[in-house]
């Protein structure tokens, strides 16, 4: 495909990913009688079916943050749009507005109403998998491909809904392979931290990291 074609299904993957977010917070979020459930469910199982014919898809492992391009100072345009936490295209997306400050990320984000865990809070396992993808983006900065090791977090009060919230991350240091990674997530309007992170990263060369993208998909079962 020419580059042309390529971008436009970037935005209309884009489109339909913001899309299907929406769709799950205002199923989550909202009343709905029984005939727009089943409605909703005949008309998902149709596009499906439709879809699940289609050839396999080559995505674009190249352009994740890990890829050794420079990454530049001030907000990040999408570099892979099917990440799961911060792609837009991605129907897991957290809707991330991500900025690199110095050799800091600064990840900002509100959780809605399909992240609830407990009643008026972000499910701990959703904040988790925030702090994998943005710690992740501190790799970019250093230009080395790597995986997630270890994560741990403490939560150090309840995270809440509808409020934009700032999740940060930094290298702490370097010991031969292994990357120490820090972060924390704070309320943007009143600067309480919410919850800190530690995480080990374990560099690998590019042609390994990209070489993980070319495993089959497992059999059907």
């Amino acid at each position: 495909m020419t580059d042309a074609v390529l971008a436009a299904e970037e935005q209309a993957r884009i489109r339909a990913g913001r899309a299907i977010r929406d769709l799950g917070h205002a199923f989550v979020g909202r009343e709905m009688t029984i005939e727009q459930i089943d409605r909703l469910s005949t008309a998902l199982e149709q596009i499906s079916a439709e879809l699940w014919p289609g050839l396999p898809r080559a995505k674009p492992f190249a352009q994740s943050p890990a890829d050794p391009v420079e990454m530049p100072q001030g907000r990040l345009g999408q570099r892979f749009s099917d990440r799961p936490m911060s792609g837009a295209a991605s129907p897991w997306g957290l809707d991330l507005d991500i900025h690199r400050f110095g050799d800091e990320i600064e990840s900002r984000v509100t959780f809605g109403p399909a992240h609830e865990g407990a009643p008026g809070r972000c499910h701990g396992g959703v904040v988790a998998s925030l702090f994998d993808d943005v710690c992740g983006f501190v790799l970019g900065i250093l230009r080395q491909p790597a995986f997630t090791g270890e994560l741990a977090l403490r939560y150090h009060a309840p995270t809440p809904l509808y409020r934009e919230l700032a999740c940060r991350s930094r290298l702490d240091r370097r010991e031969g392979r292994k990357l120490f990674i820090t972060g924390d997530l704070t309320d943007r309007e009143t600067g309480q931290l919410l919850v800190s992170a530690t995480a080990l990263f374990i560099a690998v060369d590019v042609d390994r990291f990209l070489g993980t993208a070319e495993r089959p998909a497992p059999p059907a079962e």
